[in-house]
């Protein structure tokens, strides 16, 4: 029979897996106090979270909530980071702060209902933001017209100038 603060915990994980975007794991250990500290502020300030709790409630919670497994990245110690933003924007905080602290390494995660593991994860933390993407795709959509309006431009200019000969 499970204890009291597992069966909590169980509730508190599967509550916080049904609302996020995606699910980091990290290797934490040798990690400081106050530098879990920092990571723990840097990851707020990213819309995300890290808790520690045990492997084996992970992997329960995983199947609980019908997600994919991690079991091949779930040995030894584990933070679990949960990303309620952007998915990359967590992963990058993750991936800058592994530059500075070699202590921390990015395991592998969830994310839109597929398990990536380490490089794939990687991979997500050097994707540009949201905002980044949309503002590309924006001066992409708006160059052919500013294009468009200088020709007109030119080409009312070039005729005024030619009304302006014949008067």
């Amino acid at each position: 029979m499970p204890n009291a603060q597992n069966v909590e915990t169980m509730a508190f994980l599967k509550e916080e897996l049904t609302g996020v975007s995606a699910v980091w794991a990290v290797n934490y250990s040798g990690l400081t106090v106050k530098k879990s500290q920092e990571l723990r502020r840097s990851l707020r300030e990213a819309n995300a979270e890290m808790h520690v709790f045990k492997n084996t409630l992970m992997r329960k919670a995983l199947a609980a909530c019908a997600l994919p497994s991690m079991d091949e990245i779930l040995e030894g110690p584990s933070a679990f980071i949960f990303a309620k933003g952007e998915p990359n924007a967590a992963a990058k905080v993750i991936k800058d702060f592994a530059k500075a602290n070699p202590a921390i390494t990015l395991k592998g995660g969830i994310m839109d209902g597929s398990f990536l593991d380490a490089d794939q994860a990687m991979a997500v933390a050097s994707l540009p933001s949201r905002e980044e993407l949309l503002a590309k795709v924006l001066a992409t959509m708006l160059n052919p017209l500013s294009s468009f309006a200088r020709v007109v431009n030119a080409y009312a200019e070039k005729k005024a100038e030619g009304d302006g000969e014949a008067a």
